[in-house]
C-alpha cells in the first residue's frame, strides 16, 4: 500500500502516484501606460522655448562672445592686481556706511516684522480681514526687488544713505515677516490655550507665550536677514544710496580697476565676518 502524494492518506491502488505538475508562472498585471506629468510637459515646453528663442536677440549664450570676454577678463585682472591701497581709508569709510544701512535696515525690518507676523498668523491674528491685509502686504514687499526699492527711495527721499535703509526695512519687512508669521503658527496650540484659560488677555499670552518660544527662530532669522542685507546694501549704492556701492561704481567708470579691486576685497571681507558672526550667533540659540 501507497500512500498519496502530498496528503498522507493510503492509495486505493497500486499504481505510482502521477508527476506533480510545475508550478504556474505568476502572471505579471498588465502594465499601465504613464501619462507624461505635468513636470514633464513643463520641462519640455521650456526647452522647446530655449531653443527657437535662442535664434533671436532675447536671452542667449553666444560661445564667440564667451571666448572673447575670457580675454577681456584677463585683461581686466591684470590691471586690478596688485589693489591700489592709496584710498584706502575713505573706502574703508564708506564700507563702513554701507554696513550701518544694513545693520540700521536689519533692526528696523525685524522690529516691524514682529507685530506683523503676529497680525499674519493664523493663530494670533485678530480676523480674516486683518490676516489677509497682513499676509497681502507681506507678499508685496517680498515680491518687489530691493534694487527697484532703492529706486524709489531714492525719488522719495533723494541720494544718500537714508534711501537705503528705507529698501533694506522693506526688503526685511518682506523676508521676516512671512518667516516670523510661519514661526508663530507653529507654536503648540495647547500652549496658546492654557495662556488664555488663565484669563490672561491677548498681548500677554503673546508677550508671555509666543513671544519666547519663538525667539530662537526669530534671532536665527534675524542673522539670515542681516547677511542678506549687506550684500543688498553694496547693491543699492549703484542706484545712489550711498556706501561702497557709488565708491565701486566710479572706479569701474574710470577704468581704475585696481581701485576697483580693493573696494571688492573689502567687501568680500565684510560679508565674510558677518557670516561669521551670523553663523556662531545661529549655533549658539539652536
Amino acid at each position: 500500500m501507497s500512500l498519496r502524494a502530498g496528503t498522507g492518506e493510503p492509495s486505493t491502488d497500486g499504481a505510482a502516484p502521477p508527476p506533480s505538475s510545475p508550478p504556474r508562472a505568476a502572471t505579471e498585471p498588465p502594465r499601465r501606460l504613464r501619462r507624461p506629468s505635468g513636470g514633464a510637459f513643463v520641462l519640455l515646453v521650456v526647452v522647446g522655448a530655449f531653443l527657437l528663442h535662442g535664434h533671436g536677440q532675447g536671452a542667449k549664450v553666444d560661445p564667440t562672445s564667451l571666448a572673447e570676454g575670457s580675454g577681456r577678463l584677463q585683461e581686466f585682472l591684470a590691471d586690478a592686481f596688485p589693489p591700489d591701497l592709496d584710498r584706502l581709508r575713505p573706502i574703508l569709510e564708506a564700507l563702513l556706511v554701507t554696513f550701518e544701512m544694513a545693520l540700521l535696515g536689519t533692526i528696523l525690518g525685524v522690529a516691524i516684522s514682529i507685530p506683523l507676523g503676529v497680525a499674519a498668523a493664523r493663530n494670533t491674528t485678530p480676523n480674516r480681514l486683518v490676516y489677509a491685509l497682513s499676509r497681502g502686504f507681506i507678499s508685496f514687499c517680498r515680491t518687489i526687488p530691493d534694487l527697484v526699492w532703492g529706486l524709489i527711495f531714492v525719488v522719495a527721499v533723494g541720494l544718500g544713505p537714508e534711501a537705503g535703509v528705507l529698501a533694506i526695512t522693506v526688503d526685511v519687512l518682506g523676508f521676516c515677516g512671512r518667516f516670523f508669521a510661519e514661526a508663530i503658527e507653529e507654536v503648540d496650540g495647547g500652549l496658546l490655550e492654557s495662556g488664555r484659560a488663565t484669563g490672561a488677555s491677548e498681548l500677554a499670552v503673546i508677550g508671555g507665550v509666543v513671544l519666547p518660544t519663538c525667539l530662537p527662530s526669530f534671532v536665527a532669522t534675524s542673522m539670515f536677514a542681516l547677511e542678506s542685507s549687506t550684500r543688498s546694501s553694496v547693491v543699492l549704492g549703484l542706484v545712489g544710496a550711498g556706501g561702497i556701492g557709488i565708491e565701486l561704481a566710479v572706479s569701474m567708470q574710470l577704468l581704475r580697476y585696481d581701485e576697483a579691486c580693493t573696494v571688492i576685497l573689502s567687501i568680500f571681507v565684510v560679508v565674510l565676518l558677518v557670516e561669521r558672526v551670523s553663523s556662531g550667533v545661529r549655533r549658539a540659540l539652536i
